[in-house]
């Protein structure tokens, strides 16, 4: 009978170090393959697979598009890709951003879920928001393994949370103890799995890069009001989903927490608005002085009066810029 001998880890900020003390205390004949995909910026030198390997006892590398899958080895995800297993087959996709990262923690595991159903196990560590929440659900749909670090036990407890949240996982670990808890649960009976649903199989396909559009789209979500981030296209929510989850016709996917995070382009509003109100303020000024030197004391205390008004909407909003670069700083500490 088949074991539950397919692995697939997701962690976001405070991920690495659990991902060394787990690599360091796993045995070097677990019977089991393992991929790991962890949020990287696009231009990553691929460090986490170095190091991991360095401590490991079985083989660890960045995963190569289409090598084949094989027991005793650890896969860790390329910059920039989409880490997927599907039919014995190691994929790197370039489908859009999930949660504003590529790779992301979501298209792993609903590909382990598709192709491998009871035999996946997924694993979620510390990290930011809540990216693989909806991955681990469709592996727990799949008849699959939900395991989750304890979050009074990671540094970033957002992940783990949102996961527990998303599923009722089957084990909760701290990071001393998951590589006893992997190695005793690859070595059990995967048993009877459940068939994949279509909106599985859709959202795995446009991981891997296929179009989506709105016919396909309009199949397993409803419109929205909201505009998408990443294209500016209107986003639809998923039918159904756990966490809530929205998509546009491209394919860019957010959560509703990873939208609400989203504030780069908010900020960028506010600065161009604040920046054209003091604009304003500076030539309603400048045409207020010139009607005084006319003599049109009526058109000059007219322009003084806008001149005014203008400056408290320009002082309004530099408050609100320093209050979003602050609590952007804030965030990005927190991530650190």
């Amino acid at each position: 009978m088949a074991k539950k001998d397919i692995i697939v880890i997701g962690g976001s900020a405070g991920s690495s170090g659990v991902l060394r003390r787990l690599f360091t205390d796993l045995p070097a004949d677990l019977p089991a393959s393992l991929f790991v995909s962890t949020h990287m910026p696009a231009h990553s030198s691929g460090y986490l697979a170095d190091a991991l390997d360095r401590v490991a006892a079985f083989p660890v590398a960045e995963a190569v598009d289409g090598q084949p899958v094989e027991r005793g080895r650890a896969y860790v995800a390329a910059p920039d890709r989409h880490l997927m297993v599907l039919n014995g087959v190691v994929r790197l996709a370039d489908g859009p951003r999930e949660n504003m990262a590529r790779p992301a923690v979501d298209p792993l595991f609903r590909s382990a879920a598709l192709t491998y159903g009871p035999r996946a196990v997924g694993v979620i560590l510390s990290g930011m928001l809540n990216d693989g929440a909806s991955g681990l659900a469709a592996i727990k749909a799949c008849g699959g393994t939900a395991v989750v670090q304890h979050p009074l036990d990671a540094e970033a407890d957002q992940m783990p949370t949102f996961a527990m949240e998303a599923v009722i996982p089957d084990h909760v670990a701290a990071a001393d103890g998951l590589a006893p808890l992997l190695t005793e649960i690859a070595a059990t009976d995967a048993g009877a799995g459940e068939p994949a649903t279509d909106d599985l199989i859709l959202e795995v396909e446009i991981a891997m890069g296929a179009r989506l559009g709105a016919h396909r789209l309009a199949s397993v979500s409803q419109p929205s009001a909201l505009s998408c981030p990443d294209c500016h296209g209107v986003l639809s929510e998923m039918n159904e989903a756990r966490p809530l989850r929205y998509r546009c016709q491209i394919g860019h996917a957010y959560t509703a927490e990873a939208l609400a995070s989203h504030t780069e382009e908010i900020d960028a509003a506010v600065r161009i608005a604040m920046r054209m109100m003091e604009e304003r303020v500076t030539l309603v000024t400048r045409m207020a002085e010139d009607a005084r030197r006319s003599g049109r004391s009526a058109v000059a205390e007219l322009y003084e009066s806008r001149a005014e008004e203008y400056s408290r909407y320009a002082a309004t909003l530099r408050e609100a810029a320093v209050l979003s670069l602050r609590m952007g700083r804030s965030r990005r500490e927190q991530e650190i």
